[in-house]
C-alpha cells in the first residue's frame, strides 16, 4: 500500500515500484490524501486559464484514476482532504481513517514520503507522519477492525543522483516556500538508502502513467529531454529507507521491498 499527498505522487514517486509489484502479482493498493486542487493547470494559475479549484480537483482525480490503471494498482481510496492544507487536517481523523484503511486491506508493506517531505513539501510531510502514526496505532489491540500489524514501512529516500535528474530536467534546484521560507530538496546520504529496487524495465509504463496527469504536463515536459543518463537515474532504480521492519534489518542494501517475507 502506497500512502501518498496529491495526484501524481504515484506515478512521480514511485510509480516503477508499483508497476514492478503489480506486474508480478502483488496485491497493490493506493490512498491518495487530496485532489491536488491547488495546483497549476496547463502551468496557469490565472483566472481564464485555470478551472478553478474545484473543477481542477475533479479533473485530476480522473487524471489520477487513468495512471492508476496504467500502473496496475488493484484498488484506490481517496481521502479528499484539501490539497496544501493537509497539514491542518485534524489529526485523529486522518490517522483513524489510515488505520482503517490498514486493517482492512492488511498490507505486508507500506510506502510513503519521508520527514523531509521530498522538497519540504507540507503535505508530503504530513502524509509521513499521518502514515506513520498510523502503521503503529493499526497494531494496537484497540478499535474497531482488529489489530493488523505491518511488516515493514518505508520512505521515499532520493539519493543525489535523482535530485541531479530533477534538476536537469526542470533547470533549478526543486524548492517550495511555507511560510515565507524558501525550502529546497536535500538528497539522502546514498550510505543511509536501505533498497534499492530495479525499475529499468518499466519505465515505458511509468512515463505513459505519468501522461495521464494531463493537466499537469506542462511541468513535466522537460522530463521527456533528458540525457540517458539521468533517465537512468530517475527510472532505472527506486531507493526507499526502511523506516520500520518486524522481519529484517541490517546494513546490507535490499533488493526487495518483500525481504524477509518471501519464502
Amino acid at each position: 500500500m502506497a500512502i501518498l499527498a496529491h495526484p501524481d505522487d504515484e506515478s512521480l514517486g514511485v510509480g516503477g515500484t508499483l508497476a514492478k509489484y503489480a506486474s508480478e502479482g502483488v496485491e497493490v493498493f493506493l490512498v491518495t490524501a487530496t485532489r491536488g486542487q491547488s495546483g497549476r493547470y496547463h502551468g496557469h494559475r490565472e483566472p481564464g486559464k485555470h478551472p478553478g479549484a474545484e473543477q481542477l480537483g475533479r479533473i485530476r482525480e480522473a487524471e489520477l484514476r487513468a495512471a492508476i490503471s496504467v500502473l496496475g494498482i488493484r484498488e484506490f481510496t481517496l481521502l479528499d482532504y484539501y490539497d496544501q492544507a493537509l497539514d491542518r487536517a485534524v489529526p485523529a481523523e486522518v490517522i483513524a481513517r489510515l488505520v482503517a484503511e490498514l486493517r482492512r486491506v492488511r498490507p505486508d508493506v507500506v510506502l510513503t514520503f519521508g520527514p523531509d517531505g521530498a522538497y519540504g513539501h507540507p503535505d508530503h510531510i504530513a502524509i509521513c507522519q499521518f502514515t506513520t502514526t498510523a502503521v503503529a496505532a493499526a497494531a494496537s489491540p484497540s478499535g474497531d477492525g482488529g489489530p493488523h500489524l505491518t511488516k515493514k514501512l518505508y520512505y521515499m529516500a532520493w539519493p543525489p543522483s535523482t535530485w541531479a535528474a530533477y534538476e536537469a530536467a526542470f533547470g533549478r534546484v526543486i524548492t517550495t516556500t511555507v511560510d515565507g521560507e524558501v525550502r529546497q530538496a536535500t538528497a539522502w546520504p546514498v550510505w543511509a538508502i536501505t533498497t534499492v529496487i530495479d525499475t529499468r524495465p518499466f519505465w515505458p509504463t511509468v512515463w505513459k502513467a505519468i501522461s495521464c496527469h494531463d493537466s499537469q504536463v506542462a511541468a513535466y515536459e522537460g522530463l521527456k529531454s533528458l540525457s540517458p543518463e539521468h533517465h537512468e537515474a530517475l527510472w532505472g532504480t527506486q531507493s526507499f529507507y526502511r523506516a520500520m521492519s518486524t522481519v529484517n534489518g541490517g546494513r546490507a542494501k535490499e533488493t526487495d521491498l518483500f525481504e524477509g517475507i518471501r519464502e
